[in-house]
């Protein structure tokens, strides 16, 4: 059998640069990470980010195979992508400043993925690789509920200019924005061109007024 994720929710994946899209973002099962940039710091040079990005697709990936290669009812599917909620420690986000930041990477799990299934494929990935990173990682279920986005196509220091177009949508039509920046990287955030990065802008918001 297989499964895609990224067709099955190709409306909260595939939105256009051009306009701002209001979408309603289900219940969804995710592994994730918490952590913390440094001040001064980028995600980019954070010792704590490439762990925890690390870990989360070596636990996705071993994931895959352990459902793929099981006799019993084998799925194949492709790992979804990885994605990233933001907050500085005064709340808020903003790109330009170099304040400490925390932050939540996750990579969305089908939902075959049980947690006794997680935490037997979480016991291979640390004999695999021992260290800080598996212990990190926990299954849950992120229901983020009525969200704007948009489609962000170019290097990470020009997002402020999209956010602001977000957030004008957003006044104009009476969302009021709150929750974390999140952001879904469709390409490597850390390898790919950065003119050719394309990033889903997701900002939840509460109803119209």
């Amino acid at each position: 059998e297989k499964l895609d994720l990224r067709k099955q929710y190709k409306h909260l994946f595939s939105p256009s640069a051009k306009k701002i899209e209001v979408v309603d973002v289900p219940p969804l099962q995710f592994a994730m990470v918490d952590g913390h940039v440094a001040a001064g710091e980028g995600p980019g040079d954070s010792a704590d980010f490439l762990e925890a990005v690390a870990a989360l697709y070596g636990i996705s990936y071993t994931l895959k195979f352990m459902v793929k290669k099981r006799p019993d009812n084998p799925i194949d599917y492709p790992v979804m992508y990885l994605e990233g909620l933001w907050m500085t420690e005064s709340y808020g986000y903003d790109i330009h400043k170099r304040d400490a930041l925390t932050f939540t990477v996750m990579i969305m799990q089908p939902d075959v993925i049980t947690p006794e299934l997680f935490e037997e494929a979480r016991e291979r990935l640390l004999k695999k690789k021992p260290g800080p990173g598996p212990a990190r990682l926990r299954l849950e279920t992120f229901h983020e509920g009525p969200a704007i986005q948009t489609m962000h196509i170019g290097p990470y220091a020009t997002e402020p200019e999209t956010v602001a177009r977000m957030n004008a949508f957003a006044q104009e039509h009476g969302y009021t924005v709150h929750g974390r920046h999140h952001e879904i990287y469709l390409g490597d955030p850390l390898r790919a061109a950065q003119e050719k990065l394309k990033t889903i802008l997701r900002h939840p918001v509460l109803g119209q007024n």
